[in-house]
């Protein structure tokens, strides 16, 4: 099976790093995609957004946790993973989210950064 994402979008909030019981640092964000859609030729296109979770490991999650906020925007290349769980009033659940084995940070066309813009990092999937 193939299961390979790659999506364009900029950061709905500053991303949250943590570290497992084992010391991995986990980093998660959300990111807001873009996408015009025309539903008939000539029509007007409409303006969809798709709101997305992602989760890095190890160095990733570091290098992202320090230089991504809110606002910027990102490249990433990962594989679709479903999270499911159970609540405390015994509903489950379940959650959509990219695990990302590339992040690109790009700038915005005409943005001054002062900000160091460290390569692309990439890690082989610690699981």
């Amino acid at each position: 099976m193939y299961n390979k994402v790659i999506f364009v979008g900029n950061l709905t909030k500053d991303p949250e790093v943590r570290n497992t019981q084992q010391g991995l640092s986990v980093c998660k964000f959300g990111i807001a995609v873009n996408t015009d859609v025309s539903s008939r030729q000539g029509e007007e296109a409409k303006r969809e957004t798709l709101f997305i979770d992602i989760v890095t490991f190890a160095r990733m999650a570091e290098v992202c946790g320090q230089y991504l906020g809110k606002g910027k925007m990102v490249l990433v290349e990962g594989r679709l993973q479903e999270r499911r769980w159970e609540t405390e009033e015994g509903q489950q659940r379940s959650k959509m989210e990219v695990i990302a084995n590339t992040v690109k940070f790009l700038s915005k066309k005409g943005e001054k950064t002062d900000d160091y813009i460290p390569p692309e990092t990439t890690v082989e999937d610690p699981f």
